[in-house]
């Protein structure tokens, strides 16, 4: 025995167990057996496996992470097991739908600095997501505002398309609700930008009347929003699928999701806390009136008409007609060429002698 177990490199303690197990079984004997324990001390109850799986029942959407955090803040009491362990139970039960890994690209260099979020009310992200067909063949176009701080979703409309004054509404509502924020970040479609001088809309100058920022990501740079396109995934996936009849009830879903979202689901920026604990009103209230716009003296100030047109050296000059009815300034740089100005925002800048506005430069 001891020449044929250092023949195999083995121990004769391993030879001598393979030998009885021959003698007591045969060939049987031989087959490989499973290494799993007979008893595990740590191992989750059946009670436990049954309240996880309940659990994601209740929260299909939901990963580990979320439902531990979820599971801990409702039942307290219960020793939750860790969230690696829970994902291990879901997916052994086929609770987990695996995803095939996708090839990750480095990110690109941005093309304009964007406003950071601190804290509550900084900047707010709105967009329009993806319109799709009800079940009455009415096209809806949801309209989502986050807060981008605390995650918070302010609003969440079922609108009949992307034209200004349902939107304006909404906003309208938002800002007596919770108050102004100071930035505003969208992309460039419509009703957030025109194709006019610098890309104004109606939304755009009534913000900046409100002393909001307006702030808009690169085109075909939908990473520089990035938070609001995921959250957009998940409104997607529980509200749409299949969609509901007509647009009041796809709005109620909108409703129960928001709902669900602000208060219950826990976020992993947020450190697993849910938005509505990180969220405060904005200090800034909605004005009863737009006060008026102040210029320096040295500036040139002119009324836009109707038409969008002002005066400039006796001479029509058109501007845009989301401007009807405001006053811009011009301010003198260099000879001939001046910046246009509305509010504290520089929009333009004119060539008197050619008679052309161009874009002013990105700092």
């Amino acid at each position: 025995m001891t020449e044929l177990c250092a023949s195999y490199d083995i121990s004769r303690k391993t030879g001598y167990k393979w030998l009885d197990r021959f003698e007591r079984e045969g060939r049987r004997g031989l087959v490989d057996r499973s290494r799993r324990p007979t008893h595990t001390p740590e191992a989750v109850s059946r009670a436990m496996v049954e309240a996880l799986l309940e659990a994601r029942r209740c929260k299909p959407y939901w990963g580990a992470r979320k439902l531990r955090a979820w599971l801990v803040r409702t039942q307290p009491r219960r020793g939750w097991p860790a969230r690696s362990t829970i994902h291990t139970i879901l997916r052994r039960h086929g609770a987990v739908r695996v995803r095939r890994p996708r090839r990750r690209e480095f990110p690109r260099l941005r093309t304009q600095a964007l406003t950071a979020a601190r804290h509550p009310n900084d900047v707010w992200t709105a967009d329009f997501k993806g319109s799709f067909r009800l079940g009455s063949g009415v096209r809806c176009y949801p309209l989502t505002v986050r807060d981008l701080a605390s995650r918070y979703v302010l609003r969440c409309d079922a609108l009949a398309g992307e034209y200004g004054p349902p939107t304006l509404a909404g906003f309208a509502r938002t800002f007596a609700e919770v108050g102004v924020p100071r930035c505003i970040r969208t992309d460039n479609g419509k009703p957030f930008a025109g194709t006019g001088l610098a890309q104004l809309s109606r939304l755009n100058v009534w913000w900046m009347r409100l002393g909001i920022r307006v702030e808009r990501i690169a085109r075909g740079r939908p990473d520089q929003n990035g938070a609001h396109e995921r959250f957009h995934r998940d409104l997607k996936a529980q509200t749409t699928r299949p969609p509901a009849d007509t647009l009041a009830a796809q709005h109620r879903r909108f409703t129960v999701f928001r709902r669900e979202y602000n208060d219950e689901r826990p976020h992993e920026a947020l450190r697993d806390q849910v938005p509505a604990a990180r969220y405060r009103p904005s200090p800034r209230p909605l004005p009863r009136r737009l006060a008026p716009l102040e210029y320096p003296g040295h500036w040139e100030p002119r009324r836009v008409g109707s038409n969008g047109c002002i005066v400039w050296r006796t001479e029509p000059l058109f501007l845009s007609e989301t401007l009807a009815g405001e006053t811009v300034a011009f301010e003198e740089v260099d000879d001939g060429m001046w910046t246009l100005h509305f509010g504290t925002v520089p929009l333009a800048r004119w060539l008197e002698r050619e008679r052309c506005f161009r874009a002013l430069r990105a700092d």
